[in-house]
């Protein structure tokens, strides 16, 4: 192994794959959803807002959560400012 250089391990960020302007305009296109039909459950609103933002159900779930959190309408340590 002679002549191998070793690499130094850094730990880089990980890049964000949606820009925050849209992760914000989706949570709040769920929240108006919900408004306006106080049936519509979180998860249907999350699938039919995610398709036409096009961001996976999933991903836009854990959105979700973390604007609850943060708004505290549900339990948890808010994200740093």
């Amino acid at each position: 192994m002679e002549g191998l250089i070793p690499r130094r391990m850094m730990i880089m960020p990980a890049l964000r794959k949606y820009p925050q302007e849209l992760r914000d305009r989706a949570v709040r296109l769920v929240y108006e959803a919900r408004k306006e039909d106080p049936e519509l459950s979180l998860n249907a609103a999350v699938v039919r807002i995610g398709q036409r933002v096009g961001v996976n159900s999933d991903t836009l779930r854990g959105w979700m959560k973390r604007a609850q959190i943060d708004s505290g309408e549900r339990p948890g340590e808010p994200s740093p400012v």
